[in-house]
């Protein structure tokens, strides 16, 4: 029994020399792997300088350090515990005030805070303004699962976009009003679980889901087209895509152009081609619009090329990059454009009429959201192509009469004010709220 006892530990010690043996082997293969993972990517980073630059090398090491650097993990861009309280099987029961005759109509619209030039916040800003002048009583309360500065917010509010209502935060001081607005799809749940009096409506100026991979965010924000609120958006697709795919009611509110700012120059000369460049917003398709730039821009060597949105680094192409621009820069570019590229893989942006204002031809990729908003004979539509873009881009710059086209593109967004628009959706809440007193 003794010697059984006694075999195990000669055995380990019989062993352990072996395990010590190959430990200097095991540090030589993990050293050897390094090594090679090391070379193989001072071969890929002395490629990249080779081939695109120490401008696009910059910009590849910054984004790798910033992924580095970012939190792992879901970003929520609503409170987690509004999406919990929001059961869909047993919506709440809101008291709707009657409309009184001669009193405002009474309306709280739950947004989103934002810094200057939102183009989104832009629009819901300048129909509470036009909503105010003609009698409403607008409220604005600030949802922010951020964590963010509320005077700050309030501030750029005020000074940048000129509210000048009464501005809070979303809780429970919140009042009753005969209408309470969602602005974009966070807010959507906030409006879900309030129990103060109003109307629940839905202001919706694109399709949110796909703003997103296909995941979470994408999922939350389909949901909230479910909640059973009265939509109001901005153009008709938009409203046929929510009934059809949704079952939801809405009403929509034509593009407006702010043509104070936006005007036709007979003046200016025109020598260039404008794009809308706004990386950070995918579904601008930036990279093929530059694709289709670099093709354009061998073909009419002669023509510049103006890009605006954000500043970008260096491309295979001579260009002007003039970045974020206020709106009479932008103007300025137009009037100096034969031809503007504006994509939008969605509902499409305040872009195509401010060219069309100030003569300039927009180049749109083809797509029912695109045609049903803009409904413009002047516009031109191309495939999502690089090669047709390009075409259609040249077909412009090389029209026998453009200036006669130039004036006439001008002159059909001439009417379409952003108090058109304000009309639609006054008469949208009217309409809406006096049906509800009405069953």
């Amino acid at each position: 029994m003794k010697g059984m006892d006694l075999l195990p530990i000669k055995t380990m010690a019989a062993a352990a020399p072996d395990k010590r043996a190959r430990q200097p082997m095991r540090v030589a293969m993990t050293l050897g792997r390094v090594y090679i993972q090391l070379d193989r990517r001072a071969r890929q980073l002395r490629h990249i300088l080779l081939r695109d630059g120490s401008g696009v090398f910059a910009t590849r090491v910054r984004s790798k350090l910033s992924d580095w650097i970012k939190p792992k993990g879901f970003t929520w861009h609503v409170f987690p515990e509004d999406v919990l309280r929001a059961d869909f099987t047993q919506p709440a029961m809101t008291n709707i005030p009657a409309l009184a005759e001669g009193s405002p109509i009474s309306i709280n619209w739950i947004v989103g805070p934002a810094g200057p030039g939102s183009g989104g916040h832009t629009t819901i800003f300048r129909m509470i303004q036009y909503l105010q002048q003609i009698g409403y009583d607008n409220r604005v309360y600030f949802y922010d699962p951020y964590g963010g500065d509320h005077q700050y917010y309030e501030k750029v509010a005020r000074l940048h976009y000129g509210i000048t209502c009464k501005i809070g935060k979303v809780g429970p001081e919140i009042e009753d009003a005969h209408a309470v607005v969602a602005t974009h799809w966070p807010s959507a749940y906030a409006v879900f679980n309030m129990r103060s009096a109003g109307k629940r409506f839905y202001f919706v100026q694109d399709y949110e889901p796909s703003f997103y991979p296909v995941g979470t965010n994408s999922v939350l924000a389909e949901n909230t087209y479910r909640m059973g609120f009265h939509g109001i958006t901005a153009g008709r697709w938009l409203t046929e895509k929510l009934a059809c795919e949704f079952g939801m009611t809405s009403d929509w509110f034509p593009f407006g152009c702010d043509t104070s700012r936006y005007r036709f120059d007979a003046s200016s000369k025109r020598k260039g081609v404008a794009f809308y460049a706004r990386a950070g917003t995918p579904r601008r398709a930036v990279e093929l619009g530059l694709l289709a730039l670099e093709l354009f821009a061998k073909r009419c060597p002669h023509i510049e090329l103006h890009l605006f949105g954000e500043e970008l680094g260096a491309l295979p192409f001579k260009f002007t990059n003039h970045g974020l621009v206020s709106p009479e820069k932008l103007a300025d570019i137009y009037n100096q454009c034969f031809a503007g590229l504006t994509l939008s893989l969605t509902n499409v942006s305040l872009v195509p009429h401010e060219m069309l204002a100030c003569g300039c031809i927009p180049v749109v990729n083809d797509a029912d959201h695109n045609r049903l908003v803009l409904d413009n004979p002047h516009v031109r539509y191309a495939p999502l192509l690089p090669h047709a873009l390009a075409d259609a881009l040249e077909a412009v710059v090389t029209m026998p009469d453009f200036e006669t086209e130039s004036r006439q593109a001008a002159e059909s967004v001439a009417s379409t004010s952003w108090d058109v628009a304000g009309a639609a959706i006054d008469s949208a809440l009217r309409r809406a709220l006096k049906t509800q007193q009405q069953t």
